[in-house]
């Protein structure tokens, strides 16, 4: 397997240190704080690890960032069983450290089973092969910044590939409608197993969706006086699937305010079966000239 995706699969690999109580890291990026997608994917692996039916997988989740989370030191997942049922399984993951929640999150499990089906159609868009790397997006970053940025940086590997479909520029950007797609997958084979891949996908669901929401203000996320946050994280999970394959992530934003942003996303395979979907609201607070407070979620 590719290094960096089993870099991300261990991430994802939670240590047992008490019943229902799971310890998780951080990777080593140099960020102050811990990536809001590994805290959703981490408390998805906590929660699922404590249902023994296999058969019941998750069919949604809601999670709150309460802190910043500190990338040097563990983060203590502790799980509370709050019911098994027949069908439905639910649970109560908080994140901690030093003592604080950082992050809580109810789960729902269910088991498999058939019944009414419908869905909405997958929009035409251009396809993986045809859309814009995120290589092609640091090259212009490069480019903005007159060439001067690390190689190092351009050629760093990443274990989910991303592909957008429109020639945005996020470094330098100009007013677009509320409006983002964006083709992802790993870049290697994943193991089998509906319950990893819910956890994957939960980790990259955060990558891109509050940056819908202030595309129609013209700033770029690199700006200094620009806080981008994650506030809370809602999806649901309506089929299984695999993140090794390519998923269109549509994306829209209906509203921002109040130093807020809102965002919707939706999951499509490409037969264009809808397999999950997603809703987050996010700080963007645009902060006066004179102050440098500006911190950046996902790069």
């Amino acid at each position: 397997m590719n290094q960096v995706l089993a870099d991300l699969l261990d991430l994802l690999d939670l240590e047992k240190i008490e019943e229902d109580m799971y310890l998780g890291v951080s990777p080593k990026t140099g960020w102050q704080r811990v990536y809001g997608g590994q805290v959703l994917g981490q408390a998805l692996v906590a929660a699922s690890r404590t249902v023994p039916d296999e058969d019941r997988i998750a069919h949604s989740l809601h999670g709150y960032f309460l802190r910043p989370g500190d990338t040097t030191i563990p983060i203590l997942y502790q799980v509370d069983r709050i019911r098994d049922g027949k069908s439905f399984t639910t649970r109560r993951v908080v994140a901690i450290q030093r003592g604080q929640a950082i992050f809580n999150m109810s789960a729902s499990f269910q088991v498999v089973e058939p019944g009414l089906d419908h869905q909405v159609t997958m929009p035409k868009t251009a396809l993986p092969e045809d859309s814009v790397s995120m290589r092609e997006r640091r090259e212009a970053f490069i480019r903005e910044r007159g060439g001067t940025q690390d190689q190092t940086w351009l050629d760093r590997p990443e274990p989910i590939e991303m592909r957008f479909t429109d020639d945005f520029n996020e470094f330098s950007p100009e007013v677009r409608d509320p409006l983002q797609r964006t083709w992802i997958r790993t870049v290697d084979t994943m193991p089998d197993g509906v319950r990893l891949h819910q956890c994957l996908l939960a980790y990259a669901s955060d990558m891109t969706l509050l940056d819908t929401s202030y595309r129609p203000h013209a700033i770029a996320w690199t700006d200094d006086n620009f806080q981008v946050a994650s506030l809370d994280h809602a999806m649901w999970f309506h089929r299984p699937f695999r993140a090794d394959e390519w998923l269109l992530y549509d994306q829209d934003s209906p509203f921002s305010g109040g130093a807020r942003g809102f965002s919707r996303g939706a999951f499509f395979d490409q037969g264009g079966r809808l397999i999950a979907s997603t809703a987050q609201e996010g700080l963007i607070r645009l902060h006066g000239k004179s102050d440098t407070k500006g911190s950046h979620h996902r790069w």
